[in-house]
């Protein structure tokens, strides 16, 4: 959602500073985090902080079907990656298309980090669920999703299922906030199709012709930075000088566009401050807030940037969501297909216990079996912040002589307390579609027919209790999805399988102390999962007598399993505020909200969705091959991009075009950065398309 980022650091490149730099607010966090939650309100923006130099008061509990991450053996590599989830696949498999020879570490026993699925076996039978994201627009065909363009550029086929809708059960009986749960639909494509937004806003809002006209206003006032996604791709970048040759097929869109300059404070900007100026039905507020909150905040804390792709994309003929065939875990078994045929090399159960470092430079790892995997250009870390401060050597163990000594003693303790989402509280179901429950069947419930109905299926929903309260509490907003409705194979006939998860603010601290297994745990489970049943409940009135069996996933379970610490939902970068070493825009005079990719110990990168671009599995892998473009030489990046430009008319936005040529001369001798040099001196890849003897004169 996050492509006009890409314009951002394109445009402010090439902007006049008219004025004076201003300073970025800082960064709120809070330690206050369970008192947060008690009581909280529409307006509440809730964020998590914890101090992870610090011991942890309990142990992290071990759950077994993880790996004891003893596995790996020795070697060397051009890349090293630690990490399989989006980001981390992302930039081995990129980085082997590039031509360097990339290994990646996985903790787990599998694949995918917070993208993947599990398998439970019950009465003979068995059953898939999801633990993660389940709903993603643009992977059934070509489109702006960076994640579909990365499987395209590897060739890479992921077999989906698509649908259309996305149901809601929000109170809107009466329009103060107030009143029983009702249902609405809400349909992508043209608004004005029959069926669709307009004609859920005619239906359901107040003043549905108010609505419409808020709406149209809305979209006209963001128009300009709206349609910069297909100026753009967030694969354009990379963070270093050679940015400015391969994000130039832009430059036309910017020159013809030139109000983008003023429009640019915008893309980071609460988008709460443009919706207060132009949108007071209340129907369509909410809906603005229920959108915004996949990246983790409502209108109020979530940047504009956010919305600009659905402005633009759910609202195009055509659109849909898509569920991969078999699984989300198949998403990872795409790109590391696309990765494999190039030479990426991947170990799963191989726990990195150490980056190593020498002379202020991260040249390998330790892994936990004891072994060594030595890096000759990078290491790349997919874990989160917090897991990859710890696996630096300790402050006093490095030489204070060494470079980035002071830099990397600010990196560690800023970056070990950044704010933080909280955790997810999980419910995974089996129902029995055939079991007579007081006289009923599943099918002969209404709100169930119109889930399974055949030309508007609705798998995946979105509940909330009371506008009055936080989107944020994890007691109030709920999303559930039902994959068997689209695809059969993740379980038994005449069964399905159901997510229920609530929103990122869970408090941790209330968990931490329990045993897993005890009774007083288990209790707890079922107290605070009581909400994620009331949330089903809407669709499938008698789920807990129709229910197989049940599984509660905790925010202990959700740290062990997808390597999440203390299960959080992501970084919290809410609008307005500047992270440290957010270097992609620093140089202009907006408050760049993302963690860069690069680290103060040369050779060290990091990617995923605790750095730019930010939550989301698209933006998560786009953060990937921002990484592994970066590594390597600007001619290289280019020669895929014209590659790929030339896979589907909808691509070639992606050529840097002819102005790439008033930068690339300049440019390209820059690139990679000296750091990512293999210890300064130039080092030409492994098996690059690109010739060795071409590298050698572009780094002259």
């Amino acid at each position: 959602m996050l492509r006009i980022v890409a314009l951002a650091g394109c445009a402010a490149a090439l902007a006049p500073l008219a004025r004076p730099v201003r300073r970025a607010t800082a960064l709120h966090s809070t330690a206050e985090n369970v008192a947060q939650t008690q009581e909280t309100s529409r307006d509440k923006v809730m964020t998590f902080s914890y101090d992870t130099e610090r011991e942890r008061k309990y142990a992290k509990p071990v759950y077994k079907g993880t790996g004891d991450g003893l596995g790996g053996d020795e070697g060397e590599y051009d890349v090293v990656v630690i990490g399989s989830g989006m980001g981390g696949l992302a930039c081995g498999a990129m980085c082997a298309k590039y031509g360097e020879s990339s290994i990646v570490l996985e903790s787990h026993i599998k694949m995918g980090g917070s993208a993947h699925s599990f398998t439970h076996g019950h009465d003979g039978g068995k059953y898939s669920f999801e633990v993660g994201p389940s709903i993603f627009e643009g992977l059934d065909k070509p489109s702006l999703n960076p994640l579909r363009i990365l499987l395209d550029i590897l060739d890479s086929e992921l077999p989906v299922e698509t649908y259309q809708g996305l149901a809601y059960w929000v109170p809107t009986s009466n329009f103060d906030g107030t009143g029983p749960v009702r249902s609405w639909r809400f349909q992508l494509g043209d608004p004005e199709a029959p069926g669709g937004f307009y004609e859920a806003l005619r239906e359901h809002a107040q003043d549905g012709e108010l609505a419409i006209k808020e709406f149209k206003a809305l979209r006209a006032r963001l128009k300009t930075l709206g349609g910069s996604t297909s100026a753009v791709s967030l694969l354009n970048l990379r963070q270093d000088a050679g940015f400015l040759a391969t994000t130039a097929g832009s430059l036309p869109f910017v020159l013809s566009h030139p109000d983008v300059f003023a429009d640019l404070p915008l893309t980071f900007d609460s988008l709460h401050k443009t919706v207060d100026q132009l949108v007071t039905e209340p129907f369509l507020r909410n809906f603005i807030d229920t959108m915004c909150i996949f990246c983790g905040f409502p209108a109020k804390g979530a940047m504009t940037a956010h919305m600009l792709y659905i402005l633009e994309r759910f609202f195009e003929p055509g659109c849909a969501y898509s569920v991969p065939k078999g699984g989300t875990e198949n998403i990872a078994r795409a790109i590391h297909r696309g990765g494999a045929q190039f030479g990426m090399d991947i170990s799963l159960n191989t726990h990195v216990a150490e980056i190593l470092v020498e002379n202020g430079r991260a040249v390998g790892v330790k892994l936990k079996n004891g072994k060594i995997i030595r890096a000759r250009k990078a290491v790349v870390s997919n874990a989160t912040p917090f897991d990859t401060v710890k696996l630096l050597p300790a402050q006093d163990q490095l030489d204070p002589q060494m470079k980035g000594y002071t830099e990397l003693k600010e990196w560690r303790e800023t970056l070990g307390t950044l704010p933080r989402h909280g955790a997810i509280l999980h419910l995974f179901v089996a129902v029995d579609a055939e079991k007579v429950v007081n006289g009923k069947k599943l099918a002969d419930h209404a709100s169930w027919r119109a889930a399974e109905d055949e030309i508007s299926k609705n798998p995946a929903h979105l509940i909330v209790q009371d506008w009055g309260r936080s989107m944020q509490d994890s007691q109030n907003l709920c999303s559930f999805f039902i994959p068997s409705l689209l695809d059969r194979s993740v379980c038994p006939e005449g069964k399905h399988v159901i997510h229920v998860y609530s929103s990122g603010g869970e408090p941790y601290e209330t968990w931490e102390s329990l045993e897993p297994g005890s009774a007083e745990y288990e209790a707890y489970k079922e107290e605070r999962g009581d909400i994620l049943w009331k949330a089903l409940e809407n669709c499938i009135p008698d789920a807990r007598e129709r229910a197989e069996f049940h599984i509660v996933g905790s925010p202990l379970a959700h740290e062990a399993f997808l390597r999440r610490d203390r299960g959080t939902y992501g970084m919290a970068w809410a609008a307005g505020t500047s992270a440290p070493y957010a270097g992609l825009l620093k140089f202009t005079p907006i408050p760049f909200p993302f963690p860069n990719l690069k680290t103060p110990v040369d050779g060290l990168l990091r990617c995923g969705d605790s750095c730019f671009p930010g939550i989301g599995t698209p933006s998560a892998a786009a953060s990937g091959v921002i990484a592994a473009n970066t590594i390597v030489n600007v001619d290289q990046h280019i020669a895929m991009l014209e590659e790929t430009a030339k896979k589907d008319p909808l691509y070639k936005f992606l050529s840097p075009g002819p102005f790439q040529w008033l930068y690339r001369g300049i440019v390209s001798g820059m690139t990679p950065s000296p750091e990512l040099r293999g210890g300064g001196a130039f080092q030409p890849s492994s098996g690059s398309t690109v010739s060795a003897e071409k590298e050698m004169a572009a780094s002259r």
